[in-house]
C-alpha cells in the first residue's frame, strides 16, 4: 500500500501550492460524508460533488423522501426509482435480488458509510438486500451505469450509497414505532451528539412479522404455513477531531436476520440465519489550507449463514463465512475554482469458506471449500470545468488481481449545464467482475475462469423550469457484456472434465464456466413537479431490454426476471397545518423466471396510500396502505409475495 500511495501523494502535492492562489477547499474524499449544502450533491462519487457535474444517470433519496415513502426495506425504496428490478424469494427476509438496468444481480456494489458491502461466500459475492432495513439511512443515492473506475470489481451495474447520518447538535435522537399487518412490530431509535471535537451517532432496529409462506399457495398445494423473520440491527458513527487538519473516523454497522424458508416445492420447518459486520476506521489529513485531502482507512467486513432444518438429525444443512479486509487510502485535490482530482490506491483481501454437512450424524462432514484472494486497485478521476457549465471528467483504474494479473479501465463523460436550464449528460465506461471464491474453489468451483467484463455508455438530459419546481429528463443507455459467468449441470452419465471434482473421478452436480454474453439497452424517463406548496408529483418510466446473446438455443431471449417496461408514480398532497396524503403506484410488465423463456411471470399493478399527521413540530403519525387492490402477482417463480397489508405508526425527531 505504502508504494503505491506516497507517489500519489507527492504528485498530487505539487500542483497544490501552484493552484493556492486559486483554489478553494476540497471536499472531504469520503462517501459517507453529510455536506451542508442547500444544492444536490453525490457523494457515491467518492467526494461530494454537485449533481450536475456527474456525468451519469444519478438518483438522489433525502431523508424527506426517505420518511415520506415510508418503506421498510431499502430495497423497496429503490424499487420506485428507475432502471431498478426486484426479485424475491418469499415476505421480507428471504433471498432479494436487485438488479440495475439489466444487469446480473451480483453486479452492483452496495456501499454503506463508504464500505463496499459484499459476501465472498455467496456464488455470485454480490449483496442480498434482504436484510438491509431503511434504519438510519439518511441519504441513498443510485449512480447507474459501469462505476468500476472508482469502486473496483463488481461495479458493472451500478451502485447504491447509503449513508447515515452524524449528530449536528450537543444532544439529538429520533424514534419510529410502527405495527401492521400479519403480527408485523418495527422500533427504531438513534442518539448522538455533538461536543467539542466529537460528533457521533448511534441508532437501532428491531423488526418482526408472522411473514407469508415462501411458496405460494396453489390449487394443489404449495404453501399454507406463514414463514417468519426477525432482525435487529445497530449502527453507528463518530469523528473526533484530533487538530485542526486531522480527524479520525469510526464506523459500524450490524445486523443479524432469521428467516423461515420453504424448498422449491413445499412448506418445511427449515430456517436461515444471517449476520453481517461492517467496521471501518479512517484518518482523515487535510493539506496545504484544506486543498488536499487525504484519507487513510481500514474497513472490514464479516458475513455469516446458516441453514437448519430441525427435522433432520444434523440439522445444519448449510454453513458459509466470507471475510473481507479493505486497506485504502484516498485524496481529493482542488486545483482551482470547477477543478478537482479524486485519486487512490486500495488492497482488499477476501477469503470464504462453506460446508453441506450430510443428515446422518454418523455420516463424515465433509470439509469445508475454501479460498483466498487479493486485489489492489490504483485510480484517479479528474472533473473539470473548461468552460462555464461545462464540466468534463476523466478516469483510469488499474487493478493487480492475485489470480487473474493485470485489468485497466478508462471511463469518460461530460455534463453541461446550460442557462436554460438545461443539463445535458453522456458518458461512456467499461467494467469488470473478477470470478468469486465461491465460483473458483466450491465444490462446483472452476480455477480457469476469467473475469467478467463490460463496456457501456449513456446520453440523456433534463429540463427544469420555474426553478426547478418542474423538471422532466430522459437517458439512453447500451451496455455489453462479455465473459459472463453462469452454472451448468451435469448429466449423471457426462464424461466431461468439469463434470468430475478437479484431480479426482468423484462426479459433481455442475460447474461455473465463462460462456455466457449479455446486451443491455434501454431508456429511462423521470418528471416531477412542486405544484404550489401543497402538491408534488413525480414519476418514471424504464424500458429496458436485457437479453441473452451466448451462442446457443437461447440467443436473443430476455435475461430472466427482468421487466421489459416497468414505470412509478407518486403524488402527495399536503393540507393546511401540516397533514399530507399520498398515493403511489408501481407498474411491471412480464417477465420469464427461466433463460428459455418457457416460464412466464404476468405484469403487475400495485398501489399504496400513504398519510401523515403532525401532532407537533417534533412528532407525526403516519399510516399506509400496500397493494391496497391486493393484487396477486410473483417476481419468482412459486415464491409468494405480500398481498394487501396495513401499517400505522408514530416518528420522532428531537
Amino acid at each position: 500500500m505504502i508504494k503505491y500511495a506516497l507517489p500519489l501523494v507527492l504528485l498530487a502535492a505539487t500542483p497544490a501550492f501552484a493552484a493556492a492562489d486559486l483554489a478553494e477547499g476540497a471536499p472531504a474524499p469520503d462517501a459517507a460524508a453529510t455536506p451542508e449544502s442547500d444544492a444536490i450533491v453525490v457523494t457515491a462519487a467518492r467526494a461530494p460533488i454537485d449533481r450536475d457535474r456527474i456525468a451519469s444517470s444519478i438518483t438522489v433519496l433525502d431523508k424527506a423522501a426517505i420518511d415520506r415513502n415510508q418503506d421498510i426495506g431499502v430495497s423497496e425504496l429503490l424499487l420506485r426509482t428507475p432502471g431498478i428490478s426486484l426479485s424475491r424469494n418469499g415476505g421480507y427476509g428471504t433471498n432479494t435480488s436487485l438488479r440495475i438496468r439489466g444487469a446480473e444481480a451480483d453486479q452492483t456494489v452496495v456501499v454503506i458509510d463508504g464500505v463496499k458491502l459484499n459476501d465472498p461466500s455467496s456464488p455470485g459475492g454480490g449483496y442480498n438486500f434482504a436484510n438491509l432495513l431503511t434504519a438510519d439511512a439518511t441519504r441513498i443515492e443510485v449512480l447507474r451505469g459501469p462505476q468500476s473506475i472508482l469502486w473496483g470489481s463488481q461495479a458493472i451495474g451500478g451502485v447504491v450509497n447509503i449513508v447515515t447520518p452524524l449528530a449536528e447538535r450537543a444532544l439529538e435522537g429520533s424514534v419510529d414505532l410502527e405495527t401492521g399487518s400479519r403480527e408485523t412490530v418495527s422500533g427504531r431509535a438513534a442518539l448522538g451528539g455533538r461536543t467539542g471535537p466529537l460528533a457521533w451517532r448511534v441508532g437501532a432496529q428491531a423488526f418482526t412479522t408472522d411473514g407469508i409462506s415462501a411458496i405460494a399457495p396453489t390449487a394443489n398445494g404449495g404453501g399454507r404455513e406463514k414463514d417468519g423473520y426477525t432482525n435487529q440491527t445497530v449502527q453507528g458513527r463518530a469523528v473526533l477531531d484530533l487538530a485542526s487538519n486531522v480527524s479520525a473516523d469510526v464506523r459500524g454497522y450490524y445486523s443479524h436476520g432469521r428467516t423461515e424458508i420453504d424448498s422449491t416445492t413445499a412448506d418445511t420447518r427449515d430456517y436461515s440465519l444471517n449476520r453481517e459486520f461492517v467496521g471501518y476506521a479512517g484518518l482523515n489529513v487535510d493539506l496545504f489550507d484544506g486543498k488536499l485531502h487525504n484519507r487513510f482507512g481500514y474497513g472490514y467486513t464479516d458475513t455469516d449463514r446458516d441453514n437448519y432444518s430441525p427435522t433432520r438429525a444434523r440439522q445444519l444443512t448449510f454453513d458459509a463465512a466470507g471475510r473481507n479486509e479493505r486497506l485504502e487510502y484516498q485524496g481529493n485535490l482542488t486545483l482551482g475554482q470547477r477543478l478537482n482530482a479524486v485519486f487512490g490506491v486500495e488492497n482488499e483481501r477476501s477469503r470464504f469458506r462453506s460446508v453441506s454437512p450430510p443428515a446422518a450424524l454418523t455420516a463424515r462432514v465433509p470439509d469445508p471449500a475454501r479460498g483466498r484472494a487479493e486485489i489492489t486497485g490504483v485510480y484517479g478521476q479528474l472533473n473539470a470545468e473548461i468552460v462555464t457549465g461545462l464540466t468534463l471528467t476523466g478516469g483510469i483504474r488499474h487493478d493487480d488481481h492475485s489470480r487473474f494479473g493485470g485489468r485497466t479501465l478508462f471511463a469518460g463523460g461530460g455534463a453541461w449545464v446550460l442557462p436554460t436550464g438545461t443539463v445535458l449528460r453522456a458518458s461512456y465506461a467499461e467494467g469488470f467482475k473478477a470470478p468469486t471464491l465461491y465460483q473458483l474453489s466450491s465444490e462446483f468451483g472452476n480455477q480457469a475462469l476469467a473475469p467478467e467484463e463490460a463496456k457501456g455508455w449513456e446520453a440523456g438530459g433534463e429540463q427544469r423550469f420555474m426553478d426547478g419546481a418542474l423538471a422532466f429528463g430522459a437517458t439512453y443507455f447500451e451496455r455489453r457484456t462479455i465473459n459472463q459467468i453462469i452454472y451448468n449441470s451435469c448429466a449423471a452419465n457426462s464424461a466431461l472434465p468439469l463434470c468430475f471434482q478437479p484431480g479426482s473421478t468423484t462426479r459433481r452436480a455442475g460447474y461455473y464456466q465463462n460462456v455466457a454474453r449479455a446486451f443491455a439497452q434501454g431508456i429511462e424517463a423521470t418528471a416531477q413537479a412542486q405544484v404550489g406548496s401543497r402538491l408534488l408529483i413525480d414519476g418514471n418510466y424504464s424500458w429496458t431490454e436485457a437479453e441473452d446473446r451466448s451462442a446457443g438455443a437461447n440467443f436473443g431471449r430476455w435475461l430472466p426476471r427482468r421487466p421489459r417496461h416497468a414505470a412509478n408514480a407518486s403524488a402527495t398532497y399536503t393540507l393546511p397545518g401540516g397533514p399530507s396524503l399520498g398515493v403511489a403506484a408501481r407498474w411491471s410488465g412480464h417477465t420469464f423466471d427461466n433463460a428459455a423463456n418457457s416460464v412466464r411471470l404476468d405484469d403487475y399493478t400495485l398501489v399504496d396510500v400513504r398519510a401523515e399527521l403532525p401532532l407537533s413540530d417534533a412528532v407525526r403519525l403516519f399510516a399506509r396502505v400496500e397493494n391496497v387492490f391486493d393484487e396477486q402477482y410473483q417476481t419468482a417463480f412459486r415464491y409468494g409475495t405480500l398481498g394487501r397489508s396495513v401499517y400505522a405508526g408514530l416518528r420522532g425527531r428531537f
